[in-house]
This record gives structure tokens, sequence and C-alpha cells, in this order.
């Protein structure tokens, strides 16, 4: 039986893309919707190319009430949204506040307003392990009681602020269950790399600037930071697997929609439990892939924590999900996503 229909905004994107085929897989509808901001519309062929299913796609801004307005009404049996659609790179919303406190805060009130009206029943939303900033030894590894800590850059406060939104928003009565998942680093590619991550521009992210140096559209990888008080001196990070990623929203859609004993909000945080070094995903990256990167100490960039790593019992034990993908598979699967892109002339 087909299940419900799901809108996925943001859903040309990286992790909104993977996410796409996994509600497709489980048997849901899905309706997408993206400005392009940041992604591109054949993404969605590549969707169709894994499922066999073609998702509906309206290029539309969720900042844009009355085109949203519109969605609803043509797709009228929505009934859970999983909310990506958001400017997401930490530097540039240090540059730009006002863009990412425009773009990220105006499309999920837009959202929220809109659901009780079209009886929409549940929002996964996708947050980030940066409203936990950099936590003390004593919360390492984070869990979701770690305190939220003042923000380190716009972006990361756009976050706090959108689930401090959602929670008032319920609280108020609002008839809406929502699940907030707290993201760690999603990185990797599709296993058919029909999908991945194709940022416009320079890449904000560590492994598509790894691939793309390993293949030459870079000339250098810059790590920033060997000072730090790590192991290496180099930043660390949990780096779940995407596809991993995208299997958690379908728990969470799942658990929104069928379960009615839930809290109305519960957070989640997705990570895999073990954090890593950016040098260690470099030197992983070129033993997975026999690859030589070619790469160079920088000044510490304004904005980065400088460790965070997950504990997600939680997630494991009550949505009933891991990521369990090996380091290695994950770094190939993003080299065999790069190298299909050069095959497609891409870059």
């Amino acid at each position: 039986m087909m299940k419900q229909t799901i809108l996925v905004t943001g859903g040309t994107g990286f992790i909104g893309s993977h996410t796409t085929v996994e509600l497709q897989q489980a048997g849901y509808k899905v309706v997408i919707v993206d400005n392009l901001s940041n992604s591109k519309a054949d993404v969605v062929d590549g969707i169709e190319k894994i499922t066999g299913i073609r998702p509906a796609f309206e290029q539309v801004d969720c900042c844009d009430y009355e085109a949203m307005e519109k969605v609803f009404t043509k797709y009228d049996d929505i009934k859970g949204i999983i909310h990506f659609a958001a400017s997401k790179a930490v530097g540039e919303s240090v540059q730009k506040p006002l863009l990412y406190y425009r773009n990220n805060i105006n499309s999920l009130i837009n959202l929220l307003q809109l659901m009780p009206k079209h009886d929409v029943k549940g929002i996964i939303f996708s947050s980030s392990c940066t409203v936990y900033g950099q936590p003390d030894k004593d919360h390492l590894p984070v869990t979701e009681d770690a305190p939220i800590q003042k923000a380190l850059s716009p972006y990361g406060n756009t976050k706090q602020i959108n689930e401090e939104i959602i929670q008032d928003y319920i609280h108020s009565g609002a008839p809406i269950k929502s699940v907030i998942l707290r993201y760690f680093n999603p990185i990797g590619a599709h296993p058919t790399a029909l999908i991945g991550e194709l940022p416009n521009g320079v890449p904000m992210n560590l492994i598509p600037f790894v691939t793309q140096t390993a293949i030459g559209v870079r000339k250098e990888l810059k790590i920033f930071g060997n000072d730090y008080n790590t192991p290496d001196g180099t930043c660390i990070r949990d780096y779940i697997y995407v596809v991993d990623l995208a299997k958690a929203h379908v728990k969470a859609m799942e658990r929104v929609l069928e379960k009615e004993d839930t809290d109305a909000v519960e957070y989640f945080n997705i990570g895999t439990g073990t954090g890593v070094s950016t040098l260690e995903v470099v030197e992983g990256f070129e033993k997975a892939t026999g690859v030589k990167v070619n790469w160079s100490y920088a000044p510490r960039r304004e904005g980065d924590i400088e460790k965070v790593w997950a504990n997600p019992d939680k997630a494991n034990n009550v949505l009933g999900w891991r990521a369990d993908t090996d380091l290695e598979d994950i770094l190939r699967s993003a080299w065999k996503w790069q190298l299909k892109l050069r095959e497609d002339g891409i870059q």
C-alpha cells in the first residue's frame, strides 16, 4: 500500500535528495519544493533512476507564503513535511547574517502557519549539532540533554531560533507534532553515484573539497587550524553517511505520523558516536581510494568548533535507527560520485 504524501523542502539538495530516495523506497509519495539556489533540477532525474519513481517537483521558495499556499492546495494530501530548505554555510552566514535570518526563519514560519490550515500533522526539522556549540568535556560525546550554547555563527543561531519557534508554536496549542534531528556531519554519496553532494561554486564542506582537489578541480585543500587541543591538532567531527542520515528521517516520519503516544516535540542526535579529525579524513580518503590529495595547513577559520561528536543512544534505542557504514566505504562513495561528475562533464 502507498503510504502518505510527504513534502520535502530543499529536496534537490544533498541530504534532501537522499532522503527523498529513502522515503520513496519506504512507500511514501514525495513532493519536492526547492528554489534551486544551491542545487540543480536534474537531481530529480537521478532520484527517478534510483527508485523508478519520479517525485513531484515545484520550483518554489519557502519564503514565498503565497507560492507555498498554492503547493499545499495543489497537493492536498500532504501529511508530513521534512524541512531541509535553508542557507547552510557557516562562513557565509558570518558575512551575510541578514540573508541567513531571512531565509532560514521565514521559511519555517510559513510552513508552520500553513500546516494546521492544510491538515498537515508532522514536521521533521533538520537541526544541527551546532546548537551545542563547543561542549565541555563532561558533555562529550554529546547527548540531547547537553546544554544549548550561544551560537558561534548566524547559521547556528538560526537553527537554535527555529528549534525554539517549533517548541513555542506547539506549546501554544498548534495541532502538530515535530521531531527535531540534530545532525552531525553528513558526507558521502548514494552507492549508485546517481546523486551526491554538488555545491554551487567553491565547496564549504570538507569532503567535496577533498574530492575536487583529488581530481584536480581545486589546486589545494586547506586544513583550517592545526593547533587545536586534539590528538593531531585538527578539528574533530562526527562524520555520518548521508544514506544512513536519510534513513533516520524515514524513521522519524513514521514516528510522527503513526505513533500516538509520543511527545509533541522530540529531539534526536543523528551521528555515529565516533569523532574523527580532519587530518584522519584526508588520510582515510587517500587510503580508501589510493588517490593523493594536495593539502596544506591554513589558519583557523572563524566560527569553527574544536571538537564535537554524538552520543546516538537515544536515536538507536527510541527511533530504532543506527549509522553503521564504515568510513572508508563512505569516502569511496564520495570519490565514485566525483568520478561520475567528471564523466558527465560537470567538473
